[in-house]
């Protein structure tokens, strides 16, 4: 199996840069979003992104991990795209608290597995549901938890763009990592935050439904931006499809960047791609 995917990224109508970066391939598909209120979280978004993309289209013999275990290998992925984020620190101390979400989900053709930070989503929609398959690590997702607060009153909530799990230079990110249940016909939406805190799950829902990708991306992130466009967005769309992975040589041919990764000048390295063991 494989992703048949569409996305798309919007500066919104608000603010002055993009801090979102996506990338979309048939076997990976992640959405990263820039921290706001952090310096520089295009740079962060976009290299994360970078790295996590790149790495995916190495040889699995470039990673310690079993190539088996999707799991770890996103999980070591990440660690190398946080190690990244602390030699550009390290080489450019302005950058000193840049951060980003992180949302991934890849497949090896048989099994998928799911990679999580922050407060972007990723969504199933089979047979017409939407289902939630992240958990927003947020402040307001930790007092919903707790019984403090009611999720109506967590929308309104003024600490509500408080992100309590991001990928940063200061600390190793801690995921959310499982194993999902997918199969061939089901529909993925990740997205960053432009959309969802101003588009309600019913219309995200509707929209998603559109039988064309294209279609259905457009819709949401047109829906983002005439509820005000206050924030960037960015919606990825990946179809599970039955068809075969292609070969290692022709997948970098087949991905697509959207939103800060595509600037170069936001990236720390763009050669530095290739995983060190280095601790």
């Amino acid at each position: 199996m494989r992703f048949a995917c569409w996305a798309e990224s919007h500066v919104g109508h608000v603010r002055g840069n993009n801090e979102d970066s996506a990338f979309s391939a048939p076997h990976l598909v992640l959405v990263a979003d820039g921290v706001g209120g952090q310096a520089a979280g295009e740079i962060a978004s976009a290299s994360v992104a970078f790295v996590m993309g790149a790495i995916s289209l190495t040889p699995r013999g470039s990673l310690r991990a079993d190539p088996t275990d999707l799991v770890g290998v996103l999980r070591e992925s990440l660690d190398f795209a946080y190690r990244h984020l602390v030699a550009g620190v390290a080489a450019e101390p302005k950058r000193e608290g840049m951060a980003t979400t992180l949302t991934a989900i890849m497949t090896d053709g048989h099994r998928f597995a799911l990679a999580h930070v922050g407060d972007s989503r990723a969504y199933l929609l089979r047979e017409g549901r939407l289902a939630q398959l992240t958990r927003d690590q947020t402040l307001v997702q930790d007092l919903v938890d707790q019984g403090h607060i009611s999720p109506a009153q967590a929308k309104v909530h003024p600490y509500r763009s408080v992100v309590t799990g991001y990928v940063c230079a200061t600390e190793r990110p801690e995921p959310d990592l499982t194993y999902l249940d997918l199969r061939a016909g089901d529909r993925l939406l990740l997205c960053s935050d432009g959309l969802t805190d101003f588009v309600s799950e019913e219309e995200i829902a509707s929209l998603l439904a559109d039988p064309s990708r294209e279609g259905a991306v457009h819709g949401l992130v047109g829906a983002a931006l005439e509820a005000g466009g206050r924030d960037n967005v960015t919606c990825v769309v990946g179809d599970v499809d039955q068809g075969e992975l292609m070969p290692w040589s022709r997948r970098p041919y087949c991905c697509r960047l959207q939103g800060a990764v595509t600037d170069l000048g936001n990236l720390i390295d763009p050669a530095a791609h290739t995983p060190t063991h280095a601790a």
